[in-house]
């Protein structure tokens, strides 16, 4: 089937979600939103206040543009809070690979291949790391590479302050099952290392939706998280969840923060801006009945 779709002027928008039902306050105004965020962008936004099972996706009564926005703003408060919080999870992650395995392997244990359980991946995360190194304009990587020739890299306290979250991931699931690695685990409340490494892994995909702008409130996260079985902290007593949901993962954020920044205000921000926005339902994000009774919610 052929895409015959037309692009479409600001009029034209304006005229094609009007004729569906969608009402305006201020259609000038609305005209100026849609020049700034584009129609297909919103359309996620719009998507569950409209019947799709009819070909023109009527609205449902009363919902107007500015409510649309609204739903959109909150969105984008959303990923703003949850980028803040994994922040302090990537430093926290990269500071604790540095301390343990630094003080039991030395500076440069990152190429040591006896700590690693795949060569391959071992090989590959190593020249990643390398190319973030030497794409670094970073001042201490400029020093250490004008003062030091061997070895030709610098210690990994410097190295991994310039890798990606995703990298820091990788190569902390392809550590073997060491004494370090579990003084790790144990320090981010978790009795076993798969825990940690796919927690590792949805905050990473969930990172990477915030800082790509993408919608983040209903979205079918699909890298979902292992939660704890034994969680060493007060976790969930409900764990019957749909784990591609996003409230499975802002619990794990939440029950880590608890532990690594206990004064953090994620816990009462997050539930502040779903009491401001009616229009969220919280079945959609995968929050189940009595949510905020959870230990990690109080």
């Amino acid at each position: 089937m052929q895409y015959k779709k037309p692009p479409l002027n600001i009029q034209s928008q304006l005229g094609l979600v009007k004729s569906r039902g969608l009402q305006f306050k201020n259609e000038n105004k609305a005209g100026h939103y849609l020049s700034n965020i584009s129609y297909y962008r919103l359309r996620a936004y719009t998507y569950p206040f409209q019947n799709n099972n009819l070909i023109d996706h009527p609205f449902q009564n009363g919902i107007c543009f500015e409510d649309i926005i609204f739903f959109y703003v909150f969105d984008r408060k959303l990923r703003m809070l949850v980028f803040n919080a994994i922040e302090k999870i990537e430093i926290a992650i990269r500071t604790k690979m540095v301390y343990y395995f630094s003080l039991s392997h030395g500076s440069h244990w990152h190429e040591n291949s006896a700590l690693y359980l795949g060569n391959t991946r071992f090989i590959k995360d190593l020249g990643d790391l390398y190319k973030e190194i030497d794409r670094s304009t970073e001042t201490f990587i400029n020093h250490y590479t004008n003062k030091y020739t061997n070895p030709v890299y610098p210690a990994l306290w410097m190295s991994l302050e310039v890798a990606s979250m995703g990298l820091l991931s990788k190569i902390f699931s392809n550590l073997k099952n060491s004494p370090e690695k579990k003084s790790i685990c144990r320090d981010f409340g978790v009795t076993h290392y798969t825990v940690l490494e796919s927690s590792l892994h949805s905050i990473c995909h969930v990172r990477n939706i915030c800082a790509h702008h993408g919608r983040l409130w209903n979205r079918r996260l699909t890298v979902p998280p292992q939660l704890p079985k034994n969680p060493i902290f007060p976790f969930l007593n409900n764990t019957s969840l749909n784990l591609n949901k996003p409230y499975p993962i802002l619990s794990c954020i939440t029950y880590i923060l608890h532990i690594i920044s206990p004064n953090s205000n994620f816990n009462s921000n997050l539930k502040d801006l779903l009491r401001d926005c009616p229009l969220v339902s919280l079945k959609e994000m995968g929050f189940p009945k009595n949510w905020e009774k959870e230990p990690i919610w109080q």
